[in-house]
C-alpha cells in the first residue's frame, strides 16, 4: 500500500502555550496511534500546529515520534513555512530525523501567484528523495490550487499526492473522479474535512487525512476497513454516531475540539500555543458530552473491537 493510502492519522502536538513540545506526551500519544492500527501518522499537520512551532521544536516532535513507534507506523511530517529556503531545510531535517514522508502547504503572507506555488513546490521537492503530499488547504492558507496547477505539480518527481479539503456535501464522488480523470490523477487522493469522511471513503478515495483519528483511531480504523470491505451500512452507522462531533468541528474548527477531546481521553495534557486559546470550560464540556454520546452510540450499534 502507498504511503498516502488508507487512514492518516493527524494529531495535535502536546506542547505548552509557548510551543515548547514535551517529548513524552509525543511518545505517548503517537504510540498509542500505532498500537490502533492506523495506516500512518500525520505529524505537525495544521492540527499539530506546524506553523507556531521553530525549527527546533520541529526537529524534536520528529525525533520523539520515531523513537515510539520505530518502523511500525510510517511518520508524514508537515513542512509547511513561507519562504522555500526554509521549506527546503525542513525537507532536510525530517529526511535526517527518519520521517517517511512530507506534506507541505502553501503556507503565505503575501497572496501567492500559481506559478510562484508552482516553483515553491518543485523546489522542494527537489531536494528530498521522500514522497511529497501536497497539502490543499484554502480554508487556512488562503491560496486555492487551479487544476492546471496540480497537473503540473503531478508531473514534478517526488510530488506523489495531495490531501484535498471538503467540497460540498454531496459532490465528494464527482469531484474525485474529475480529478482521476485529468493528469492529476497519477497522485494519490485523499481528503481531510473529517465530516465528508463518510462519503470519501465510499467514494473511494485513496486516504483519509484524519483528525478524529489522531484521538479516536479504533473508530477511524472502523469507517476505513468497512468501506475497503463494501460495508455502507457500517460507515453511515459510524457517521450517525459521529454526528455531534462533526456539528463541534465545524462550529469551532477541528483543532480547539482536537485539544479538548485529546485531554479528556487522557492522551496528553496540553494547551494550544498562544495566541489560540484553548475552548471554554462550557464548551470543553459540550466536547466531553458529543464523545460520550459518540461513544454510546458505537457501543450499541457494536461498531467497536
Amino acid at each position: 500500500m502507498s504511503l498516502f493510502h488508507g487512514l492518516s492519522a493527524f494529531p495535535i502536538t502536546p506542547a505548552n502555550a509557548e510551543g515548547v513540545v514535551d517529548t513524552e506526551a509525543v511518545m505517548h500519544l503517537v504510540g498509542h496511534l500505532s498500537k490502533n492500527g492506523v495506516d500512518s501518522i500525520g505529524l505537525l499537520g495544521s492540527t499539530g500546529t506546524y506553523a507556531y512551532l521553530s525549527r527546533i521544536e520541529r526537529c524534536r516532535v520528529l525525533r520523539a515520534a520515531v523513537k515510539a513507534v520505530g518502523d511500525k507506523t510510517p511518520l508524514i511530517v508537515g513542512i509547511g513555512t513561507l519562504r522555500t529556503d526554509d521549506a527546503q531545510n525542513l525537507a532536510r531535517d525530517a529526511a535526517a530525523e527518519g520521517a517517511d514522508g512530507l506534506l507541505m502547504a502553501p503556507v503565505s503572507y503575501t497572496p501567492l501567484t500559481q506559478e510562484e506555488a508552482y516553483q515553491h513546490y518543485a523546489s522542494v521537492a527537489a531536494v528530498t528523495s521522500l514522497p511529497l503530499c501536497i497539502y490543499n488547504n484554502p480554508t487556512t492558507t488562503h491560496f486555492s490550487f487551479g487544476r492546471e496547477l496540480l497537473a503540473r505539480l503531478a508531473d514534478v518527481p517526488n510530488i506523489a499526492a495531495i490531501k484535498m479539503p471538503a467540497p460540498a456535501e454531496g459532490k465528494v464522488a464527482q469531484e474525485l473522479a474529475e480529478l482521476r480523470a485529468s493528469p492529476i490523477g497519477k497522485l494519490s487522493i485523499g481528503y481531510s474535512g473529517d465530516w465528508i469522511a463518510a462519503e470519501a471513503l465510499l467514494a473511494g478515495c485513496d486516504g483519509w487525512f484524519s483528525v478524529l483519528g489522531g484521538f479516536l483511531p479504533q473508530l477511524a480504523r472502523t469507517m476505513v476497513t468497512a468501506a475497503r470491505a463494501g460495508h455502507a451500512d457500517v460507515v453511515s452507522q459510524c457517521q450517525k454516531a459521529l454526528l455531534p462531533v462533526w456539528r463541534l468541528f465545524r462550529e469551532f474548527g477541528s483543532l480547539r475540539v482536537a485539544y479538548a477531546a485529546t485531554n479528556f481521553l487522557g492522551l496528553a495534557s496540553a494547551q494550544p500555543p498562544l495566541p489560540l486559546q484553548p475552548l471554554s470550560l462550557q464548551d470543553q464540556q459540550r466536547v466531553v458530552d458529543a464523545l460520550r454520546a459518540c461513544m454510546e452510540a458505537c457501543a450499541t450499534n457494536h461498531l467497536l473491537p
